[in-house]
């Protein structure tokens, strides 16, 4: 590849990156604006007079801190979920081949690409019937991970097929069971894409919107995305807050995202492995 053609595709990578970066750049500085230096015109890229007591009015008035708990509560309990039941799945559909596993792997496959709006409707009978409505969060979490888990399960199985087979057999000949080589052999050698997987699924559950919105009715439970719903309505113009809010809402991800986006992308790509 010649110098000049790197240098195009530099260019075009710079600007397709300014593009997409461009609505979280409006988000803040949106945020930092008084009501009429929002709808000035011509537009202003920089605040005039940043009005920075917009966060901390927000944060009182709207009581993001609970909303912000409630998403992480619904996050972690998503991640462990998912980690401990996927881990175990993605070893199985990774090492064992017959024609009942390839059946496997295309379910998980569908069910990638199954929106949550479509499940909402019997998601939210089958809670009812069974009760589960009355631990909204809970349900939450429920339906979240049977989201989230396809695209965990393909992800590990990845990470696990970089595994050498070999090693497993070693351990099985100096006496270890097949659960004891996955514990002691398999396992430490993916732990680092199952903790990029668990991540991503982490950061997917922390801003799910669909279920909490239809399952959990007490606000009090609500995490932060349906907290930030609240701000729309017909006669809305608090843009200024509800950009605040968003932009409470959005950094701790975003600054999780670029702390370990190395080892997310080393993670992904490798498979763990030295």
């Amino acid at each position: 590849m010649t110098p000049h053609l790197n240098r195009i595709y530099l260019g075009a990578a710079i600007v397709f990156a300014i593009i997409y970066l461009f609505p979280l750049y409006w988000m803040y500085v949106t945020a930092l604006k008084s009501g009429s230096e929002i709808f000035a015109y011509p537009p202003t890229f920089i605040p005039k007079d940043p009005q920075w007591g917009v966060f901390s009015h927000v944060w009182d008035v709207r009581g993001m801190g609970r909303f912000i708990w409630n998403s992480l509560v619904i996050a972690t309990g998503t991640m462990i979920l998912v980690a401990g039941l996927g881990t175990g799945c993605s070893y199985v559909l990774a090492r064992y081949r017959n024609i009942w596993i390839d059946v496997a792997l295309f379910l998980v496959l569908m069910l990638q690409v199954l929106p949550a709006s479509l499940m909402i409707t019997p998601l939210f009978v089958g809670f009812s019937a069974v009760g589960l409505l009355d631990y909204p969060r809970f349900a939450v979490i429920l339906a979240v991970t049977a989201k989230a888990m396809p695209f965990f399960v393909i992800l590990v199985r990845a990470t696990f097929m970089a595994v050498p087979a070999e090693l497993e057999e070693a351990a099985l000949v100096d006496g270890n069971s097949r659960v004891g080589a996955f514990v002691s052999v398999v396992l430490p050698l993916a732990r680092n894409g199952v903790l990029v997987s668990a991540i991503l699924i982490f950061m997917q559950a922390f801003g799910e919107f669909v279920y909490s919105k239809s399952i959990i009715q007490d606000v009090n439970l609500q995490p932060a995305s349906v907290g930030l719903n609240a701000f729309m309505g017909p006669n809305t113009v608090e843009w200024n807050n509800i950009m605040a809010y968003a932009t409470i809402y959005v950094t701790p991800i975003l600054a999780a995202f670029v702390l370990l986006q190395q080892r997310i992308v080393a993670g992904l790509t490798s498979g763990a492995l030295k």
